[in-house]
C-alpha cells in the first residue's frame, strides 16, 4: 500500500472568541496539521496531512472509532467566525510517482 503524501493550507479568518475556538481545536485531532489563533484573533490551518478531523480522546489520541468529524467541526467553527469572514482550507495530495489522487477545499463562512 503506498503512501499517502498531502499538504494542506488555509487563508486566514478572524474569530470572534479566540478562547472559544482554541478549546474547540484542542477538544479534536488534526493529525499532523498544525493550528493557530494568534494575538489578532486569526485562525489558520497548515501541514503535511490531509485536513481530516477526529475527536479527541482524554489521552490526546485520535477518536476513530466515532469517524471523521470534520463537517461538524466546521460548523461549529462557523459560529466564531466574524460577519463575513471565511476560512477556506485546501488539501492536495499523491501517493509516490502518481497523479494527484487527492484534492479538497472546505470553506466555512461566518
Amino acid at each position: 500500500m503506498a503512501t499517502l503524501q498531502a499538504a494542506t493550507t488555509s487563508t486566514g479568518a478572524t474569530v470572534t472568541d479566540a478562547q472559544a475556538v482554541r478549546q474547540l481545536c484542542e477538544a479534536h485531532c488534526f493529525g499532523t496539521l498544525n493550528w493557530e489563533v494568534d494575538e489578532e484573533g486569526e485562525l489558520i490551518i497548515w501541514g503535511y496531512d490531509a485536513f481530516e478531523i477526529y475527536e479527541a480522546r482524554e489521552d490526546g489520541l485520535p477518536e476513530y472509532e466515532g469517524g471523521l468529524v470534520t463537517h461538524e467541526f466546521l460548523r461549529k467553527l462557523a459560529n466564531y467566525l466574524e460577519p463575513g469572514e471565511e476560512l477556506d482550507i485546501q488539501t492536495a495530495g499523491y501517493t509516490k510517482c502518481r497523479f494527484p489522487v487527492l484534492a479538497k477545499r472546505s470553506s466555512v463562512f461566518g
